[in-house]
Order: structure tokens, then sequence, then C-alpha cells
């Protein structure tokens, strides 16, 4: 048998061409997707002077597990029907009050329902 050339060790494959592609899709990738808010409430701090307040009271309590309209145990679905009655306009100040336990998960709920009923003046309070 004819040996033409010395014996050459394997070599093993290079990893940087597979590297390369592999950041060349992440950068296709990053720059292709649609970043947007899927939702996003307008919050404007308040704390000082509060304005007049006018009309019958509108104190929302929200708990884990309940909603309270005024102390009354009420339905999120029901809520804006009922304060309705309570406003002359969609602009009058609705008082939220979370309770001990709730998460912000539950109040989020409460000022979106409350926003797409068309009402814009919420005020956040604590204990």
């Amino acid at each position: 048998m004819f040996s033409f050339a010395p014996d050459r060790a394997a070599r093993r494959p290079s990893l940087t061409p597979m590297i390369d592609v592999v950041f060349l899709l992440l950068i296709f990738f990053m720059l292709t997707a649609q970043f947007t808010r899927d939702h996003s409430l307008a919050l404007r701090p308040g704390g000082g002077a509060a304005p007049d307040y006018t009309g019958p009271p509108r104190l929302v309590g929200v708990a884990p597990e309940d909603l309270r309209l005024n102390g009354r145990a009420i339905a999120l679905a029901a809520l804006p029907g009922a304060l309705e009655d309570l406003t002359e306009a969609r602009s009058d100040m609705i008082v939220l009050r979370p309770a001990d336990g709730a998460d912000l998960q539950r109040l989020v709920q409460v000022m979106t329902a409350l926003e797409a009923a068309g009402f814009t003046h919420l005020a956040l309070v604590e204990d």
C-alpha cells in the first residue's frame, strides 16, 4: 500500500459559523417581533389637596373575593350600572379602596371595567 502524505489528525468541525447563524436569527426575530402593550392605565399622582367632592358617596371596596359599593356587596358586572345612579357625569370622582389581601390584578380588573364603562376620574386610597 502506498502512502503519499503523512496521516493527519481528524479535525473537529468549527462551531463559529453555527454561532454566527444563531446570532443572525436572534437579531432577525428581535427586530421583526412586534412589542406592544396589551393595556395601560393612565395614573396621575394626586397626593396633596384633593378636589372638591360633590354628590353621594361612591366608595368601591376591592377585596380578594368580593366587591363593595358603599359597604354593600355588588358584582363587578353590576358596578358600572350602580355607579351611573350615583353620578351626574362620567367625570365624577369614584374612590377605590383596596382591602387587605386584595392583589393588584383584582384592582386592575375593577379599574379596567370602570374605564370601559366611561368613568374617567378614579381615585385610589389606602387605609
